[in-house]
């Protein structure tokens, strides 16, 4: 019988970015479900950068409690059911990663039931990308659409989104020729933006002569400023992060400064709008749907960065950070 499990802990604070040695490998006692609650034996977890907020403590208005030292670190996880009022051996997604064993109560638990081909895909973050250009950013057919971090857990997913609502073109940025070469060749995107190249502004006038209609911003700072400035009039603008803040060593992760161009809001008609999930109740059912009937059909891929065994998850949030993970990452146990 197993008496101990493993779990990942945050050592200390960070000062700038989190590094491998700010978290822990610990052995604790092997858990224990109580009344209303499951043991789940997980086998994939989701490493997301809005960890980087919950360590730095900057939490206002984020749904998630801060971390301190010596706290468990969590987040979207897959796992089968061992014990409890659930089936056993149900597959369940709750937010108990980072662990072998979990507990959550049962209304923390969402059963899988197959919607998707793939379990592993239910961690994919495609709902906020197609909520933002399905509810926000309305793509219409032919629209030039620009992604901010193509090469990440949402940019990966909405490129490719954007194309089966219709766009005509898809432009993504990304800090690496490597990935700008898998966007276009993998994911369908018919030009990249290299982030520290030749300026942004310049290269998006360049992939995008006749302007942009849509933009999916998962980044902020100097990418969003230059995609106003390429914003045709009555261009759409949906923000679904803010990694210039949140991945920056000066930063704590709950904040993003950047100065756009009012005056070009204000003569370009340009509407921009932030995203949130739980305003649109209705999308992640229909998404769900939508991305099930994709995957069968080969029309859409899951792309993600598999961390095997727990042994290595120490290593997950810092590469990510990094940028050396190519869309989600994901740890494998």
């Amino acid at each position: 019988m197993t008496t101990t499990q493993r779990l990942i802990r945050l050592t200390r604070r960070p000062s700038g970015l989190p590094a491998p040695d700010d978290f822990t490998l610990a052995e604790a006692p092997f858990p224990k479900p109580g009344p209303g609650q499951v043991l789940v034996r997980n086998t994939h977890f989701h490493v997301f950068p809005g960890l980087r907020t919950l360590i730095g403590g900057e939490t206002r208005d984020v749904p998630l409690p801060p971390l301190h030292p010596g706290d468990t670190l969590l987040g979207p996880a897959i796992g089968e059911v061992v014990d409890g009022p659930l089936r056993k051996g149900q597959l369940v997604l709750h937010l108990q990663g980072w662990r072998d064993y979990a507990t959550p109560a049962v209304d923390e638990c969402r059963p899988l039931e197959g919607i998707l081909p793939d379990p592993v895909a239910h961690l994919a973050q495609g709902s906020a990308a197609y909520g933002s250009l399905t509810r926000l950013a309305e793509v219409r057919k032919g629209d030039t659409v620009f992604v901010t971090g193509a090469a990440g857990a949402v940019g990966t997913l909405a490129g490719q989104i954007a194309r089966l609502l219709g766009a005509g073109r898809v432009i993504g940025s990304t800090g690496s020729p490597d990935k700008a070469r898998r966007l276009e060749r993998d994911l369908g995107y018919d030009a990249t933006v290299l982030r520290g190249a030749a300026p942004i502004g310049a290269q998006l006038a360049e992939a995008a002569p006749d302007g942009i209609d849509v933009v999916l911003d998962t980044v902020g700072g100097e990418q969003l400023i230059a995609a106003v400035h390429a914003a045709n009039p009555g261009a759409r603008f949906a923000l679904v992060g803010a990694l210039a803040g949140q991945l920056s060593p000066d930063r704590a992760g709950g904040s993003a400064p950047t100065e756009l161009d009012t005056y070009r809001l204000v003569t370009r008609g340009i509407r921009i709008a932030g995203y949130r999930g739980t305003d649109h109740p209705d999308v992640e059912p229909e998404w769900e749907t939508r991305f099930g009937d994709w995957l069968r059909s080969g029309d859409i891929r899951f792309p993600y960065t598999a961390f095997r065994g727990m042994e290595r998850a120490r290593e997950a949030l810092p590469h990510l950070i990094a940028g050396r993970a190519f869309g989600a990452a994901i740890v494998e146990l």
